[in-house]
């Protein structure tokens, strides 16, 4: 192994000599090594392997991904006192001056400078973390609301919608190929009941009541790099699926996995719940960077549309659930399940704080 990251660093524009490379992160979909040098004047790198089963035009997505950074670059370039280098990532091309590389066999790889000294969490502590994070996806998004070159390439066509989401969920219900419709039959009836309010943003875009913008569409809270030792939020990363989509996209998901007091497969379903104040910390970083931007529209369905993200994961979930698990990696034959009930636990949750999270937003905005 260590003969073939040798080769594939040197195919790189890369410095130095290599040292080692070691697993990094807890991503499921790429496979992602830490590359050391032994030079302490040089930097390390971030080598991926990215899967092309998932991804299914490398060359496309990488073109997404330079677009992307070299744009952000170009708009903190222009901020007193930013630093390009580490607020965004940076990609280094092979000596052919592509962005990725294909090796023999067919994989494509990838590699970014890494960025020292930052520190990313799965789990949220502070209302603190939150705001930085919040400011951190927010100014993203805001550099992002004058790309330009047209509209980015759709690396997972259709990710977010949720009319399609449910349509597959039916089909999996109607065809109940591993007899476990009955046991689910409550957590259908729920997703059900609300399944034409959750379609409002797609409605609203498709009317052109809010505009389809470059979203990130996975900001998991460990998808922003704080700094190590100011704790401000520093760089958003994982670029595989920033492509045309809705504001609210963003914003949901990350209080999906930032607000959540309990666990993503929480079998104790008491412990999940939407923390207000981490609520509050994350809304006012991220209002703080895209309040100029918004439209009325987009702010006037932020809290009614927070929990669509915990909702489409949830029908996700369950689906994988009703076709046998052929797409989430499980840890027991019950994991989807015990995912979908803590994800649709985390749905009450927010629906039942979007008076108090309405207060918090309008204070926000003044």
């Amino acid at each position: 192994m260590t003969i073939l990251f040798k080769k594939i660093f040197k195919s790189f524009q890369s410095q130095g000599t290599l040292e080692s490379a070691t697993p990094y992160g807890s991503g499921h979909i790429n496979d992602t090594y830490w590359v050391k040098t032994q030079e302490q004047n040089l930097p390390d790198y971030i080598l991926q392997r990215i899967n092309h089963k998932i991804f299914k035009n490398v060359p496309m997505l990488m073109d997404n991904i330079l677009r992307v950074t070299e744009h952000v670059r170009h708009k903190l370039l222009q901020i007193p006192g930013s630093n390009p280098d580490r607020e965004t990532l940076t990609v280094i091309k092979t000596l052919e001056n592509l962005p990725y590389h294909l090796d023999e066999e067919g994989n494509y790889w990838r590699m970014y400078i890494f960025i020292a000294d930052t520190d990313s969490y799965d789990k949220i502590d502070s209302p603190e973390k939150a705001y930085q994070g919040g400011v951190a996806f927010g100014a993203f998004q805001h550099y992002l609301s004058d790309l330009p070159g047209g509209p980015l390439f759709e690396t997972i066509p259709n990710f977010h919608n949720i009319k399609m989401r449910l349509a597959k969920l039916h089909q999996a219900a109607d065809q109940d190929v591993k007899q476990r419709k009955s046991r689910v039959q409550s957590e259908l009836d729920f997703i059900a009941s609300l399944s034409d309010e959750m379609q409002t943003i797609l409605r609203l875009g498709e009317s052109g009541q809010i505009p389809l913008r470059v979203t990130h569409n996975d900001t998991k809270f460990n998808n922003v790099l704080l700094d190590h030792q100011t704790g401000k939020g520093l760089c958003v990363i994982d670029l595989d699926t920033v492509m045309p989509g809705y504001l609210q996209y963003d914003f949901s998901d990350t209080i999906r996995t930032a607000t959540n007091t309990g666990a993503e497969d929480d079998t104790n379903l008491s412990q999940v719940s939407m923390s207000l104040p981490v609520f509050e910390g994350f809304a006012k970083g991220f209002l703080s960077q895209v309040k100029d931007t918004l439209t009325p529209a987009e702010l006037a369905h932020l809290v009614p549309c927070a929990s669509l993200l915990p909702y489409t994961i949830g029908v996700r979930f369950l689906t994988d659930y009703l076709e046998g698990d052929v797409y989430f990696k499980i840890h027991s034959p019950e994991h989807n399940y015990q995912r979908t009930r803590a994800q649709l636990q985390l749905v009450k949750s927010i629906r039942s704080q979007r008076q108090a999270m309405q207060a918090v937003v309008d204070r926000i905005m003044g």
